[in-house]
């Protein structure tokens, strides 16, 4: 129970974090408007997240299989 607790808390803990690397951080931050500095923000973080939620798809899918494996035996 606590493992998945921990799995969702750091989840959703990366939808709050800061995703731009040193030198957009900086272009940036001299705009005078921050809306495209959130634009791209969240644009790295969306890019990001595709990855973890199509290895962690296919990880529940290879639990599922072994799982029904076990089950037949």
């Amino acid at each position: 129970m606590n493992r998945i607790l921990a799995y969702i808390v750091f989840f959703f803990f990366g939808f709050y974090s800061n995703a731009q690397c040193a030198m957009c951080r900086a272009v940036l931050e001299s705009e005078d408007g921050q809306a495209t500095a959130a634009g791209v923000n969240d644009g790295i973080v969306y890019l990001m997240l595709i990855p973890y939620i199509l290895v962690g798809g296919l990880a529940f899918f290879i639990y599922l299989y072994f799982r029904k494996i076990s089950k037949n035996r």
